[in-house]
């Protein structure tokens, strides 16, 4: 019996060991979501831009993405010139400015230009929480009926979407169509 327990610190030494050096692997863009395959949650809140109060029906219709941003968030500014790319090459984008201050977020949108087929003003970060938003920039993915098919945490640059998520978004615009 002595013997098992002088054991016992080495057996939690060794469970506690493979739990860390299983964490060197996996991939901090992969967060999990609860939220995959289930509706966007219900909103209502203000546009970015103008004042027109929008809703979920807004952003039904067709496959997008829905990219989570803030002026705060220094990634951001990297991630936003490939958006712009993107929306040129006809990828639906919505936006969700999280926790800002909406004239920073008017001067961004003017100074770097607007990716966004609309966006999201979120200034409490009601919408941001029910979606389990961890921080930005993150994007979900969303069926044309507004299911969350998908999630990517972290920067959208060019290796990114050709590599990891140009596929998925594809994938949902052929899924929609007739």
């Amino acid at each position: 019996m002595r013997r098992w327990l002088m054991l016992l610190p080495l057996a939690i030494f060794l469970v506690v060991a493979v739990f860390l050096y299983r964490g060197l692997y996996l991939d901090p863009a992969e967060l999990p979501s609860a939220m995959i395959n289930k509706p966007f949650p219900e909103f209502s809140l203000p546009a970015v831009q103008g004042d027109k109060t929008l809703t979920k029906a807004d952003i039904l219709g067709k496959p997008a993405l829905v990219n989570v941003w803030g002026t705060w968030c220094i990634s951001c500014r990297v991630e936003h010139p490939v958006l712009n790319k993107l929306a040129e090459k006809g990828v639906v984008i919505y936006g969700i400015n999280y926790k800002d201050v909406n004239a920073d977020a008017l001067k961004w949108l003017v100074e770097f230009h607007n990716p966004y087929q609309l966006d999201i003003r979120d200034d409490e970060g009601t919408l941001g929480l029910n979606l389990g938003v961890y921080g930005a920039p993150e994007t979900f993915f969303i069926d044309a009926k507004g299911i969350i098919r998908d999630k990517y945490v972290g920067v959208i640059d060019e290796q990114v979407w050709r590599e990891k998520l140009a596929a998925k978004y594809q994938a949902l615009v052929d899924e929609a169509k007739p």
